[in-house]
């Protein structure tokens, strides 16, 4: 237990911030913490609202960790793109957690101020949208829900047409002397990504060797890792929604957890499963 008594000034910390930036003025948590508004006086809503906004904050960070990474890979700097890497697959496991705190809000619970939520639904979340186009699934469709915000709507376009990580990677291990089908680079960036042979047996050469190829080897398993966090996380969200909703469709239209179940099936980096098979 603290000593009530204790004052952290005797020993020289710093307590006047009259001319001094102090935690909460550097956090910005006048803005943070006022952004909880709920619209029902339903004691509940407000676990609701704190869950997505921190999701947001931290695919916030991912769509940073994400892009520097791509940077990194393009110019060959590998060693630094790992630790952010790194870093996404462990936002991905905290994002993962935080179902375990969503899953304490029950059906009955939800249905008190569900309706309230109009047509809003993470279906529409931009920031997820971008993650999904910055690792290489591509869907010009899913930039519908936001035509109402051309600004927005440009950003994600330029997300949408750019390489991906994915993308990057395989630049990469072109450079690095690996023979990649030059038309499979050159093909259209904004359309859904399918697997090709020549990734695949550029990764079954590193695969079958990684001591000759350890870098290839290592970002190949950074990549896998990250996916594999993401995937858990997918699946969550599946079974939390299922637990509070059922089968009901989503709050944005969609068929919820039938939805839900389809993006299960998205795989990123096919080849670097598929390597798995024919190891």
């Amino acid at each position: 237990m603290s000593d009530p008594a204790y004052d952290p000034s005797t020993e020289g910390a710093h307590v006047d911030f009259a001319a001094d930036m102090s935690y909460g003025d550097y956090l910005r948590l006048d803005l943070v913490l006022g952004a909880q508004q709920p619209i029902t006086g339903h004691h509940d809503e407000t676990l609701f609202i704190i869950q997505h906004q921190t999701m947001e904050l931290w695919m916030a960070l991912i769509i940073h960790e994400v892009t520097a990474a791509r940077t990194a890979i393009a110019e060959d700097r590998m060693r630094e793109s790992f630790k952010m890497l790194t870093r996404v697959a462990r936002t991905f496991e905290q994002l993962n957690s935080s179902w375990d705190v969503l899953r304490t809000l029950t059906p009955s619970e939800y249905t008190e101020f569900r309706d309230s939520l109009g047509r809003s639904s993470g279906f529409q979340s931009w920031q997820y949208r971008a993650i999904e186009y910055l690792l290489g699934n591509k869907n010009a469709a899913m930039l519908k829900p936001h035509d109402h915000d051309p600004d927005l709507v440009a950003q994600l376009r330029a997300h949408l047409e750019a390489p991906s990580l994915y993308d990057e990677v395989q630049r990469a291990l072109t450079r690095a002397g690996f023979a990649i089908d030059p038309a499979h680079l050159d093909r259209d960036l904004a359309a859904p990504y399918a697997a090709n042979p020549s990734v695949l047996e550029a990764w079954r050469t590193i695969y079958r060797d990684p001591t000759a190829h350890w870098t290839a080897y290592e970002l190949g398993e950074k990549l896998v890792d990250l996916e594999d966090y993401f995937r858990r996380w997918r699946f969550n969200h599946v079974t939390t929604v299922e637990r509070i909703i059922g089968a009901k469709a989503g709050t944005g239209g969609t068929s919820g957890t039938a939805y839900l179940r389809r993006q299960l099936d998205v795989v990123l980096f096919p080849e670097l499963w598929d390597v798995r098979t024919s190891l």
